[in-house]
């Protein structure tokens, strides 16, 4: 059972990065099982199709940037009660933490979900957007309790203002790599910082 446990993930490891480097359609099934040095009938074993191994591989990685997110910005609160502060705080770890991936970060399995949507079910598309809905709801709460403690200088839509933090992720992991400059992400969070502090904080 073990052993089962680490083929799959094994599986999933190579399949995310293959489509983190070049996307979903250009990953093939052979190339994945000659990876893994398994047969096909092995890798149907665990993933009856390609859209199962979709589904399975976004999931997998929604918990893991849930927790990420769950991590930080908890963090942030401990350090600093003040909503405000604690947003900030959150945002600034989150530059940190991108900042110490030696070669940028790899990319985003939503976004390469969002970009080849036609090539997946139903499933795939509805955990995705479960998943951008769960962070808008996130960040919209935080933005709603900064927002009353400091009312914003310019009229905003604290909704498009939450999704604006998965817009910057991704937009920066798009340029980065476009680029070739790894730093390019850290920036835009730190841009992002920078706006919502002159967006709230009192003169």
């Amino acid at each position: 059972m073990a052993r089962a446990q680490d083929t799959r993930k094994e599986i999933l490891d190579v399949a995310e990065r293959a489509i983190l480097q070049k996307g979903f359609e250009a990953t093939s099934i052979e190339e994945i099982v000659a990876a893994v040095g398994i047969t096909k009938s092995g890798f149907f074993y665990h993933f009856p199709d390609k859209n199962t191994l979709a589904h399975d591989l976004l999931k997998r990685y929604i918990e893991t940037e849930t927790k990420l997110f769950d991590d930080l910005f908890d963090r942030a609160r401990e350090l600093n009660d003040d909503p405000l502060h604690a947003m900030l705080i959150g945002l600034k770890l989150l530059a940190e933490l991108l900042d110490d991936l030696p070669n940028g970060h790899p990319g985003c399995l939503v976004a390469s979900a969002c970009y080849q949507d036609r090539l997946f079910d139903d499933n795939v598309r509805n955990l995705n957007k479960q998943a951008m809905l769960s962070w808008r709801k996130r960040f919209h709460t935080m933005f709603l309790e900064i927002a009353e403690a400091y009312p914003p200088k310019e009229k905003v839509d604290l909704v498009s203002l939450s999704d604006m933090i998965s817009t910057i992720v991704d937009g920066g992991i798009i340029v980065a790599r476009a680029l070739n400059e790894p730093d390019v992400l850290v920036k835009q969070v730190l841009q992002l910082r920078t706006y919502i502090k002159l967006l709230f904080k009192p003169d």
